[in-house]
C-alpha cells in the first residue's frame, strides 16, 4: 500500500486531523436541520450520509484494523455508510441514502467525536503504515467536502425558492482578458505522482508520454463566449455534438448550462450564495463534458488531453487559485495569475479515465478506491472554488461521467499547433 500512496502531505498529522475534520463540520454550518437529509438525486448524498461516511472510513480502516481494544460504535454502519466497498460488506443503496432519518445529525455528530477521540492514539504512533492510512483518510474527507458543497448547490439551485446556501458571497467578477493561446512544443513529459508529496494511486505510476505540438487557452471559456454558442443554436444542431451528447441534450432537454434561467429576456444564474445575473466575464460553469466537447468544436477548437494540461501546469504552485478557502465558492475570482490553471472550475479533457502503464491497485479492499471506477469516465484537471486550498496538484486526477454536470466543472479550449 505504501508505494502506492506516495509520502505525506505537508503539516504535522495531528494538527491536519483536527483541521480536516473541523473543516467539513464547519462547511455544514449554515445549514437549518432540514438540509441535513436531502437527498436531491441519485448520484448526490445528504450532508449528514457524507460527515458519517468519512467517519466510517477511519473506523473501518484505521481503527478496527490498528486498535485491538476497538469495537465500532455500531455494527450496521458497516451497511449504512459504506459507500462501494464490497470488500468489506453490502453497501446501502446510494440512490436511497435520502431515507435515512435515523440516526439522527445529532447521533452522527457524536459517531464522529467518538472516532475522533480514538483516533488520539494512532496519530501519536511512529508506524509509516499507520500514518499513510490516515493521510489517505484526511485526502477522502477533503474530497468529500467538495461533494458536500456541490450536493448542497444542487439541491438548493433546484429549489424554486433559490435559497442561499451562505448570505453575502462575493458575487464580483473579473474582466477577462481576450482569449489567447500558449504554444507548446513537441517533446516528452513524465505524467503522474513524482514522490514529492501525497498522490492517489491513480496518479502513478510516473511515465513519459509523447507530446506532440498543442496550443492551450490562457484562460477558461466565459459567460459571455458561450452565450454567443447557444445563441448560434449550438444546442440545436447535431454537428457540435458526440452521438452520445446529442442523445442526452434530447433526452434531458438541455438548452443551457445547469443553473441558468432565462427570464424576461435575461439570463440569470444560481450560486450558493443566490440567484443573480449572468456575469458574461465570469468562467461558464457546471457544464457537461458533452457541453465542453461541443462548444470547443463549435469555437474550432478541441478540449486538451491530459497529458497536455499537466505538462503545461508543471512548475505553477498548485495552491494558487481561487478554492474554497477563499470563501467566494464560486469560479471567477483572483486566479487569473496562473491563467486559472488551478482553482476556479474542474477542466473536461479529451482523456478517457484509465490505468498508467504499469498501474496496480492497492490490495485489499482499498484497491476500489479508484481503480474500479476506470470505466466510461472522463478526466477532470485543476480544483474548483469548492476545493480545498493544497488538495491538488498537476498529476491529480478526477473523474466523471461525460454527462455530469453538477460538479463545478469548466471549459479549456486546446488546440494543434503548427
Amino acid at each position: 500500500m505504501s508505494a502506492a500512496l506516495g509520502e505525506f502531505a505537508e503539516g504535522k498529522l495531528e494538527e491536519r486531523y483536527a483541521a480536516v475534520r473541523a473543516r467539513s463540520e464547519a462547511l455544514c454550518g449554515p445549514l437549518c436541520i432540514d438540509d441535513y437529509g436531502v437527498q436531491p438525486m441519485d448520484d448526490a448524498s445528504p450532508p449528514k450520509w457524507h460527515l458519517a461516511h468519512t467517519t466510517w472510513f477511519f473506523e473501518t480502516f484505521l481503527l478496527t484494523e490498528f486498535v485491538d481494544s476497538y469495537r465500532p460504535v455500531d455494527e450496521r454502519y458497516e451497511t449504512l455508510f459504506n459507500s462501494y466497498y464490497n470488500g468489506v460488506g453490502e453497501p446501502f443503496p446510494r440512490p436511497r441514502r435520502g431515507f435515512l432519518s435515523r440516526p439522527t445529525v445529532r447521533e452522527i455528530q457524536e459517531y464522529r467525536a467518538t472516532v475522533d477521540r480514538a483516533m488520539g492514539a494512532l496519530l501519536e504512533r511512529e508506524d509509516g503504515e499507520v500514518r499513510r492510512r490516515i493521510e489517505l483518510g484526511l485526502q477522502h474527507e477533503q474530497q468529500h467536502q467538495e461533494l458536500i458543497l456541490t450536493d448542497l448547490k444542487y439541491n438548493l439551485g433546484l429549489n424554486p425558492l433559490k435559497p442561499a446556501y451562505q448570505e453575502g458571497l462575493d458575487a464580483t467578477a473579473d474582466n477577462a482578458p481576450p482569449l489567447g493561446f500558449v504554444e507548446h512544443a513537441d517533446g516528452e513529459a513524465r505524467i503522474g505522482g513524482n514522490g514529492a508529496g501525497f498522490c492517489f494511486d491513480n496518479e502513478l505510476p510516473r511515465h513519459k508520454v509523447w507530446l506532440t505540438p498543442f496550443a492551450l487557452a490562457d484562460r477558461l471559456v466565459t459567460n459571455g463566449e458561450y452565450l454567443e454558442f447557444m445563441n448560434d443554436g449550438g444546442y440545436r444542431n447535431p454537428a457540435w455534438w458526440l452521438a452520445d451528447g446529442w442523445s442526452a441534450v434530447c433526452a434531458n432537454g438541455w438548452s443551457a448550462p445547469l443553473y441558468w434561467r432565462e427570464q424576461a429576456g435575461r439570463w440569470l444564474e444560481y450560486r450558493l450564495g443566490g440567484e443573480l445575473p449572468l456575469a458574461l466575464s465570469g468562467p461558464v460553469a457546471h457544464v457537461s463534458g458533452f457541453e465542453a466537447d461541443a462548444y470547443a468544436r463549435w469555437a474550432g477548437c478541441r478540449l486538451p488531453t491530459e497529458f497536455e494540461w499537466e505538462a503545461a501546469a508543471l512548475g505553477l504552485d498548485p495552491t494558487v487559485g481561487n478554492f474554497a478557502d477563499n470563501g467566494r465558492l464560486h469560479p471567477g475570482g483572483p486566479s487569473s495569475a496562473q491563467a486559472q490553471m488551478f482553482g476556479d472550475l474542474w477542466e473536461w479533457t479529451s482523456s478517457a479515465y484509465g490505468p498508467y502503464p504499469g498501474y496496480r491497485p492497492l490490495a485489499g479492499p482499498l484497491g476500489e478506491y479508484n481503480g474500479k471506477f476506470m470505466s466510461s469516465q472522463l478526466v477532470l484537471r485543476g480544483g474548483s472554488c469548492a476545493t480545498p486550498k493544497g488538495h491538488v496538484r498537476a498529476s491529480y486526477r478526477n473523474f466523471f461521467r461525460p454527462g455530469d454536470r453538477w460538479q463545478f466543472s469548466g471549459v479549456r479550449l486546446a488546440k494543434d499547433a503548427a
